[in-house]
Parts: C-alpha cells; sequence; structure tokens
C-alpha cells in the first residue's frame, strides 16, 4: 500500500448562525483509514465536512494534512457534497473531461476508465439530463477517480444508488483506502467498508 498524508483535526469547533453544533472535536485519519460521521439531521455532519474542505472557517481548532503546505490542501482533497456539480448540457464523458482539466494534478483513469468503473460505460455520450438520478450520482462519483486525490470528503455518498451501484461504490472506496487514501462520510447508513466512527450530538 502506497503511504499517504495524515488527517489531523485537532480541538475543532463547529458554528452554524448563531448556533454551535460540536467544539473539541479532535481525530486523527492515517494513510488508509476511513472514518464515518453519524449523528441526526441538523447535528453537523455536511458543516464537518465544508470545513474539512475548507469551504466554510472552523470556529476554533485546525486541520491539516501531513506533508502538505496549508495553502494547497484543496489540491489534495476531492469534496463530493450534495450537489452533483454536473453541467446537464454535457454528456457524461465530456463531464468527466472538463473536471479532470479544472482539477488537473496526477493523471488517473480516462473518463471512459472511470465510467466503467461505476457500471456506465454504455453511457458516455448522452447528456446528462437525460440520466436517472443514481445514473447522475455514478458520473458524479465517477469524478474522484479521473483526478486522484488522496482526501475524499463524501455526503451521504450512496444517495439516489440502487443495491449494485452501492456495492460498486464500497469498491471504489476499498481500492483507494488500499492505495493509501482516506476516506471522511457523513452517512445515515452503513459506509460499506471498515470505519472509524465519529457521532455528532445535536437536536433533529
Amino acid at each position: 500500500m502506497t503511504r499517504g498524508p495524515r488527517l489531523l483535526v485537532e480541538n475543532l469547533a463547529l458554528v452554524r448562525g448563531t448556533r454551535r453544533l460540536a467544539q473539541g472535536l479532535s481525530f486523527a485519519l492515517e494513510s488508509g483509514q476511513a472514518l464515518s460521521i453519524t449523528g441526526p439531521n441538523g447535528a453537523g455532519k455536511s458543516t464537518l465536512l465544508r470545513v474539512l474542505a475548507g469551504l466554510l472557517a472552523p470556529a476554533a481548532g485546525t486541520v491539516s494534512l501531513s506533508g502538505v503546505d496549508p495553502q494547497e490542501m484543496a489540491q489534495h482533497i476531492h469534496y463530493a457534497g450534495h450537489a452533483e456539480a454536473l453541467k446537464n448540457a454535457l454528456t457524461a464523458r465530456e463531464n468527466l473531461q472538463f473536471w479532470s482539466a479544472l482539477l488537473g494534478g496526477p493523471a488517473g483513469l480516462t473518463p471512459q476508465q472511470a465510467l466503467e468503473r461505476v457500471n456506465l460505460a454504455h453511457l458516455p455520450d448522452l447528456p446528462v439530463s437525460y440520466l436517472s438520478a443514481g445514473q447522475r450520482r455514478r458520473v458524479a462519483l465517477a469524478r474522484l477517480l479521473v483526478a486522484p486525490r488522496p482526501l475524499w470528503l463524501m455526503d451521504e455518498p450512496s444517495t439516489a444508488l440502487d443495491t449494485a451501484a452501492q456495492a460498486r461504490l464500497a469498491e471504489l472506496m476499498e481500492a483507494h483506502l488500499s492505495g493509501g487514501g482516506l476516506i471522511v462520510a457523513a452517512t445515515h447508513s452503513p459506509l460499506g467498508v471498515p470505519a472509524g466512527e465519529l457521532m455528532l450530538g445535536g437536536r433533529p
């Protein structure tokens, strides 16, 4: 297994509006490990992911990746949130080509190879506006494969996926972890790979 970076979170405090969601959050994630963030709706799961991604500033505390300049952390992170970030007028292949060019970095799978990994090899040239919710979700997940990055931050990754697609997602996550990657996922259901658990409290 390739040695990857270590994620270190120290004394993190999360605030949304005037409400403090969490404080004193500290954990470390080693190369090849996954962490499942659980808790009721409104507990701060998505907020925590957005803070880890650098999209929101924490009220207190720090987030770091070992060996990575803090100013360059975004280049080592994939954030797969609720929004699929797909352009409806483009085909599945064109969407992946766009993201590969935009994200840059080490070469990953080709768009066609990535679509094969999510069982969409037969639909590369169909505009994503014609795809089902589950198929759109799989195209969005294929983005993780065309521009490799060590830390995957995933918000309810199995949303809209049927049983077969969930099994394929688990295979992709297992391969990422086996290669030394890191996964932090907010989820209401089992992640599908061995993972530690961090439960956030709060009112539903």
